[in-house]
Formats: structure tokens, sequence, C-alpha cells
């Protein structure tokens, strides 16, 4: 069965020079390897830019290297394609490639001219975007910013340019208000990269009923993801805390927006069973349990897939 995740941390890892490749079976310290992509019949892992809050004062630096990253450990490894359009996306399937799309996740660095290097970034490729991380920036607030204020003028801006140059929005991180005050700008669908049910976890980077709501009337996508403590208030995660959230998201009518999130690479605790890629098998066997082979592939991969289809750029 094919799988798309909409969110692993593979690039930060990169970063820190202690990871020299993509390739292995994990003992080098990546949950996602280009082996265990292959294992769980990827089609498209969405590898996110990550730059920490600590190294804000070295500008753009750390972003351009991260997809330098991307470029030279990604791009490298032979059956992975570049997907930065719906076509790419098509190929992936057509010849049983594996599809690598690049997602910007915090927009600090731009703040010195956020629409020109909006555009740059774009050509390098980009085809995602979340505006913030946990806290604040110049765009908006972050879900973890205690004032919980919403886009500013400049991140308004943003956004509309993201709409016209195709380039998808990814609200996971934000405030409340920011997520709302995007839902109103925008005549688009957009997503949840990886972010559960509040109403299951009390967690804040999940989303209450009525974004999930929002998100299904914007035929938008919501990636579950497997961070425990966004499982499972204690962080005492099972396969079964995940089917928990599949179902209470269907029950809001959200069965063809949810995806799968993992966070692979951004966490150091994993659910048992659910710790890589090549694991995924675990989940499927268990949705196989509870749903119909059709749902299970809409969730391990086909609603995923629809979304990037009907919003990639040509």
């Amino acid at each position: 069965m094919e799988s798309i995740d909409l969110h692993c941390d593979a690039l930060f890892k990169l970063m820190t020079g202690k990871v020299p490749n993509l390739h292995g079976d994990g003992t080098g310290g990546l949950d996602v390897t280009y082996e265990r992509l292959g294992e769980c019949g990827s089609r498209l892992q969405v590898f996110a830019v990550f730059i920490p809050p600590r190294l804000d004062d070295r500008g753009l630096y750390p972003l351009l290297e991260s997809i330098d990253l991307f470029y030279e450990k990604v791009l490298s490894c032979p059956g992975i394609v570049f997907v930065r359009s719906r076509e790419e996306l098509q190929k992936c399937r057509a010849e049983g490639a594996i599809g690598a799309m690049l997602s910007l996740e915090g927009v600090s660095a731009l703040q010195a001219n956020p629409v020109v290097l909006l555009r740059l970034l774009h050509t390098l490729g980009v085809r995602a975007v979340g505006l913030t991380w946990n806290g604040a920036n110049w765009a908006a607030d972050g879900i973890m910013e205690a004032r919980g204020g919403g886009l500013t003028a400049s991140g308004s801006q943003f956004v509309r340019q993201c709409r016209s140059l195709g380039i998808l929005l990814d609200a996971s991180h934000l405030s409340e208000r920011a997520f709302w005050d995007v839902a109103a700008l925008l005549d688009t669908p957009f997503m949840a990269s990886h972010s559960n049910a509040r109403t299951i976890c009390s967690h804040p980077r999940n989303l209450s009923d009525e974004q999930i709501k929002a998100l299904i009337l914007k035929r938008g996508l919501i990636g579950v993801t497997f961070v425990p403590w966004f499982l499972e208030a204690s962080g005492n995660a099972t396969v079964g805390h995940v089917l928990r959230h599949i179902d209470y998201i269907c029950s809001l009518g959200g069965e063809h927006a949810i995806a799968l999130g993992s966070d692979f690479d951004g966490i150091d605790e994993h659910v048992p069973g659910l710790s890589h890629p090549g694991q995924l098998y675990n989940l499927r066997n268990e949705l196989l349990k509870r749903f119909t082979e059709e749902q299970t592939r809409g969730f391990m991969s086909q609603n995923a897939w629809s979304f990037f289809e009907r919003n990639l750029p040509s």
C-alpha cells in the first residue's frame, strides 16, 4: 500500500552534521531514510525546512543551507522525484518513484523582504509554507504565544502572495486567531500538516472541532501526527490512539480530509511500533481492522494525493 507523509524534520537532523546522508537503517540517527521510504511504499515525503529560533540572528543562511542539503542529500538518491507541480506528482505514481516536496516551517528569516524572498524560495522549489513555529514573528503569532494575536498586515500580504504563486499554506503551528485570519483570506484550500483533534487530546497544538470543520469545508487536509503527547495527554500513546483521532475526525465529516503527518525526526520519543516509515504497515494493519480498504488507502495516501493533485500548480 502506498503512503504519503506531510511532515518530517530529516533536513534539520542533516543540518547538525551528525547524520551524513539519507541512507541507512536508522542506526545513524534518522527516522526517515531512503530505504525506509521504499519499505513503506512512499509516493511523497514532505521535507520541512525548520530553523530553530536560536539561529534567527544568522538570517537567511541556515534556511538556504537546509535547502542545499535537500538538493545534495535527498534529491541525489536514485528514484526520488522533486515534486513542485502536479505533473511531477503524477510521475511518482507512473514510475513507482518516491516524491520529495519542500515545505518551509516558519518565515522569520524572510523579514527583510518577504515578498521578494518568497519568490526566490518558490524558484528553489518550496511549495508549502507555515508562517510560524510556536512563537511570534513578523507575520503572525504561533500557538504558544501567550497574546494569541493573528496575522500582521505584512503577514496578510504574504499569504496573498503565497496564493498567487501556488504555494500551499500550512496552519499547524498558527495561533487560533491567525488560523481564522488565514481561513478568511484564502478562497483556496489549506492544510494542517501535523496536528490532531483537541477534543481527544487537549494539547494546544491540536485542532478544535471548529478548525477541523473549517478545513473540511475548505477541502483542506489534516495530517494526523504521531507525536505521543499530541495523541494522549500522558504521552503513553499507542497505535490505537492514532486510530482514535482518525475516528473522531471522521465523525466530524472529515473522512476525505485525513492524511498522515508523522513529525518523524522532529521527536525524540515515538509511539511503539510507529517509530519510522518502515513501520507504517503496523498502522495500516490496525486501520484495516476498523475501516474499509478504500478508507484505509485514503488515510494512508489517496486523500493527500488528491489534495496535491488539485492544488499544486501545473
